[in-house]
């Protein structure tokens, strides 16, 4: 992957020019007291290196006469790594990844400067570590201070995520490889917990074993926190605490994916906890499938990025009134939103080294056009809240429909043909999940 990593700084170095970038680690997070969670490095800065651990900083500096490639990282400790773990330090930085250049991150106050006096601005993402923008406004006020003496130094501070993340939109053939296992893995575990799910089984004994796979198959594992949702637990659309007993004629909302070398598989699937669906689930979920189905034969090279989500709008609309649960004119109910009580979220979203990946959806009044290589998830769904209020001029609902629950989620990569669904493997017709 190494060459993947050096290539990815070989095209952005060409973007930015005669600018620096700049790119800060993710920081620790603390559990409890002083037990840190398992460490997952910032996805920019591991998209661009391969490099896992924290306390670090990258700099990219293409019009600097040796070093266009600088990482500043921890120092080898033997007695810090007895209790936390290895440590690449300043020459496995440059050996193992390639660096031109390697520093002690307690040196970056006094080496950074020459990175950045020579350049024409600096791109540098502000954003959840306070601390170190301090660090980068202080260095880039201190150069514009001196601007007028010197004629050189960075005039303007960009974000980096403009350029990276349109990058980081199209997967190269390494990262499709990657997510195709984490979609492999996850479509095992689902069809894991649809063999097992059964009344009186708790929805904690069902997530056990989803993760279990995960772990087992030498993902990472959960690439978020797994929802398994049974009843009108699954109308809470991020459901995770997962403690309640499942029931007979309820169904079983399931949203889980496995993280593997640092991709994510995103996939849900609901289904009779008894093995048959009562008329009203059936019902419903039938028109999320129909969504999901014409969703995603919109996803194809050319299409607006919003195509597939106003398809799957219209659809469950559309079904919604021939229930008898709403009632009007399809085209003035999309308009007016009135769907929304029942279907409050998106139909889908890029997937990536993020699970919610990185780039832009639209471009002013125009939405993104999608072309091969892009992965998203195409996840309509409907969503009877017990208590929820039917907008204004719609029927009272029908509590024969109260606490009914249903996505659909499926992975989609754009091809030059048209679509692939990386996650096809896990059953969604009615005839297959009844039993």
């Amino acid at each position: 992957m190494q060459a993947d990593y050096r290539q990815r700084r070989e095209q952005l170095m060409a973007k930015i020019g005669n600018g620096t970038a700049i790119f800060r680690s993710a920081p620790t997070a603390v559990m409890h007291n002083d037990v840190e969670y398992a460490y997952r490095q910032d996805s920019d800065f591991f998209y661009l290196t391969g490099f896992n651990e924290a306390e670090a900083v990258a700099v990219l500096a293409p019009h600097h006469p040796e070093h266009r490639f600088i990482l500043f990282v921890q120092p080898k400790e033997r007695e810090k790594e007895v209790w936390t773990g290895y440590r690449c330090g300043v020459e496995g930085a440059k050996e193992l990844y390639g660096a031109d250049e390697a520093y002690l991150i307690a040196e970056l106050d006094e080496k950074l400067p020459q990175y950045l006096d020579k350049a024409d601005r600096i791109y540098y993402r502000l954003g959840r570590d306070r601390a170190f923008n301090d660090i980068i406004l202080k260095h880039w006020q201190r150069l514009l201070a001196t601007y007028p003496k010197r004629g050189t130094g960075p005039i303007a501070l960009e974000d980096v995520g403009i350029l990276l993340h349109a990058m980081r939109l199209t997967k190269s053939p390494a990262e499709l490889e990657l997510m195709r296992k984490a979609a492999e893995i996850s479509v095992e575990a689902h069809n894991r917990a649809m063999a097992i799910a059964r009344p009186g089984c708790y929805e904690y004994e069902i997530q056990a074993e989803i993760e279990h796979i995960f772990r087992r198959r030498g993902g990472m594992g959960p690439a978020y926190p797994s929802i398994v949702a049974a009843g009108a637990n699954a109308c809470v659309l991020h459901y995770i605490e997962n403690n309640c007993q499942m029931q007979d004629n309820q169904l079983l909302l399931i949203d889980a994916g496995c993280a593997y070398e640092y991709y994510n598989g995103d996939i849900t699937r609901t289904f009779p906890v008894g093995g048959k669906f009562t008329p009203e689930q059936k019902a419903l979920y039938e028109i999320v499938l129909e969504a999901q189905q014409q969703a995603i034969a919109q996803v194809k090279p050319g299409n607006p990025y919003n195509a597939f989500h106003d398809t799957a709008v219209r659809v469950l609309t559309t079904g919604l009134v021939e229930l008898g649960i709403l009632k009007g004119e399809i085209d003035k109910l999309i308009e007016e939103e009135k769907y929304k009580p029942f279907y409050m979220h998106r139909t889908g979203h890029w997937l990536g080294l993020d699970v919610h990946d990185v780039g832009v959806y639209q471009h002013g009044d125009n939405p993104q056009i999608l072309q091969p290589g892009q992965v998203l998830t195409v996840e309509p769904g409907l969503y009877i809240v017990p208590d929820t209020k039917p907008a204004e001029d719609q029927p009272e609902l029908d509590l024969r429909w109260s606490g009914i629950g249903i996505r659909i989620e499926d992975d989609v990569l754009v091809t030059e043909s048209g679509n692939e669904v990386l996650t096809a493997g896990v059953p969604k017709a009615i005839a297959d999940l009844e039993r």
